[in-house]
């Protein structure tokens, strides 16, 4: 790994991306020395901590140990990005670029560049989802979790964090849900044994822990998955109009009625039967029905 490119180039068309979080940097007003907010400047090693609410929470050792070699080598080519430590005069928490700075630990540095901004907790937290989303840096688990912690601690919706990182509302949901797998589940998601594809689509199943065992022991594709969660029971073992048990619906149908749900503001469910089936849009109110069929007949 020779470098990591500028944060602020090539994330335009993530989300608000880290630009407009950040805002124009050269627009910032310098400081005194050793804290220019907005500038580059060195600082001792030993100033910059750690972000606790950082959404990372896994470093592969042969990442680090490549980076670090890189580092020895060509020094560190992208400033650390940091904000005054909350509550230790002097320090910086890191916002992102933890991973650079675990690796120039371990390559012998006792100063690296950073660019110190000010930021609040919510801005932070954007960002390191931000970056980490963009290089794929995160596991799904942690993606998860941080997606919930914007809900949780400041109150975004589905909808508010779906344009925050550039992905639909459907991914964002679908990616919450896999918070819901139980643990052994959610351990093969991190050690890479199983795909988000595969933990999705058995994440409605009534047992997916043993589903998980068998893809992992067969090696079965996602679409294999998709028809081994379709003839398992579901965790809601509710009857169909035919008396059966009801069926699992496969990631794109999951997907489509979130879509479908969030610009109708009504909840929608989609019984495909190989190209043909239903769609059953759901109303609480008159005023709901009313809206719809303005909506549906708006132009006829």
């Amino acid at each position: 790994m020779v470098g990591e490119p500028g944060m602020a180039e090539g994330r335009r068309g993530l989300g608000r991306g880290l630009s407009a979080l950040l805002g124009e940097v050269d627009a910032a007003p310098a400081q005194a020395p050793g804290e220019r907010i907005g500038g580059t400047n060195e600082a001792p090693i030993e100033l910059l901590r750690r972000n606790p609410d950082q959404p990372r929470r896994t470093f592969r050792e042969e990442d680090l140990s490549e980076l670090s070699d890189s580092i020895r080598e060509k020094g560190i080519l992208q400033p650390i990005l940091v904000r005054p430590a909350p509550g230790a005069p002097g320090e910086y928490q890191i916002v992102a670029g933890e991973r650079r700075w675990r690796a120039a630990q371990r390559a012998g540095l006792r100063t690296v560049p950073i660019m110190v901004r000010e930021l609040d907790d919510l801005a932070v937290l954007e960002i390191g989802i931000i970056e980490n989303v963009q290089r794929a840096d995160l596991n799904i688990l942690e993606e998860a979790l941080s997606y919930k912690v914007l809900m949780d601690k400041f109150e975004r919706t589905q909808e508010n964090i779906a344009q925050t990182i550039g992905k639909s509302r459907s991914h964002v949901a679908n990616t919450l849900r896999l918070l819901a797998l139980p643990d052994e589940v959610q351990q093969h998601l991190v050690s890479g044994d199983l795909s988000a594809g595969h933990a999705r689509a058995i994440a409605a199943a009534e047992d997916p822990a043993a589903l998980a065992r068998e893809i992992i022991g067969k090696g079965l594709s996602v679409r294999d998955t998709e028809a081994l969660a379709r003839k398992a029971p579901s965790s809601n073992p509710g009857k169909n109009r035919g008396g059966r048990p009801a069926r699992v619906k496969d990631t794109d149908t999951q997907a489509l009625e979130a879509d479908l749900s969030a610009v109708l503001g009504l909840e929608v469910s989609i019984d495909d039967r190989g190209g043909t089936g239903q769609l059953t849009i759901s109303y609480a109110t008159l005023e709901q029905l009313d809206d719809l069929c303005n909506r549906l007949t708006r132009g006829v």
